[in-house]
């Protein structure tokens, strides 16, 4: 059964750092794109950032210059470095991935939290 599991959220303070992991596993073909999405309460999920399989990477405007994505293709793993934190980034973070198993479809991971407070 191919599954995506992340870790890495938890509580920090404004200013402070978090690194996400997103590693997938199973019976995987071939891996395209990967990315982060997140979900504030009471809002709609929005991309965070994404990286093809060849390292292109795009971010959200609210990110830019704060968040990093990265991934290790022999790993399977797609990471999410976050800085300068700020409170509106508290939310749900769900990594995604392009994958080909018996057919390609977009998977998703069960969500890791992130709260940003003081």
């Amino acid at each position: 059964q191919v599954q995506l599991v992340e870790s890495g959220g938890g509580l920090v303070q404004p200013g402070g750092s978090l690194r996400l992991s997103c590693a997938a596993s199973g019976s995987i073909f071939s891996i395209n794109a990967m990315g982060w999405s997140r979900q504030a309460p009471g809002k709609q999920r929005e991309l965070v950032a994404v990286i093809t399989s060849g390292g292109r990477t795009n971010y959200a405007d609210s990110v830019k210059g704060r968040f990093t994505i990265s991934r290790d293709n022999a790993q399977n793993t797609v990471y999410l470095q976050m800085n300068s934190l700020k409170p509106e980034d508290t939310a749900v973070y769900y990594c995604n991935a392009d994958m080909t198993v018996h057919v390609r479809r977009t998977y998703w991971g069960q969500g890791t939290q992130v709260t940003v407070s003081s």
